[in-house]
């Protein structure tokens, strides 16, 4: 709705700069009102699947648990994203070369084709599509693994008790 707004009010006075500035501010505070909505769903569903609780208590929880061991949660969040980005160009930069790679050694197409970047295009546009998908799983994975230990620690004085011995060691090696 506010973007409707928006568009209808920059074109009803295109030269109105206090308009503009006023649609962009509008915009940019239901982007990050929505980007946190999202942040507190996925952190609901972390919660929740560990917890059981209802969906707004796991929300709350999981807000109050993500807030408490907050340093952690950035760590691997940021950790885990720069993998997922890592992967996605990997994959789909070996899609291409593997395409590239059949198209002039094994099937001999390359005299038919002009130019490698339509086949390209398309196929890194669908490797990227799925690769996104498929890494968009351990992103999830990563937040409800984090959430485990952050209740973990909390059921247990500050120590993570459950798991496994050498996850414990590299978490006390990462986190000191």
């Amino acid at each position: 709705m506010v973007e409707c707004l928006a568009s209808e009010a920059q074109r009803e006075n295109p030269e109105n700069p206090a308009v503009q500035c006023l649609a962009c501010c509008a915009k940019c505070l239901v982007k990050c009102v929505e980007d946190i909505v999202e942040y507190l769903g996925r952190t609901a569903y972390a919660y929740q699947a560990v917890s059981g609780e209802s969906f707004c208590t796991s929300a709350w929880h999981g807000f109050l648990l993500q807030l408490k061991h907050c340093s952690k949660v950035y760590f691997a969040n940021s950790l885990a994203s720069l993998f997922i980005l890592k992967g996605k160009i990997v994959i789909t930069l070996l899609n291409c070369l593997s395409l590239f790679l059949v198209m002039k050694y094994v099937t001999g197409d390359s005299k038919e084709v002009s130019s490698y970047f339509g086949p390209m295009f398309v196929v890194a546009f669908f490797s990227f599509l799925c690769t996104t998908i498929f890494l968009g799983l351990f992103d999830e994975a990563v937040l409800s693994t984090i959430t485990c230990m952050a209740i973990d620690m909390d059921l247990n004085n500050g120590s993570p008790a459950y798991g496994p011995p050498t996850f414990h060691e590299k978490m006390s090696i990462i986190y000191g």
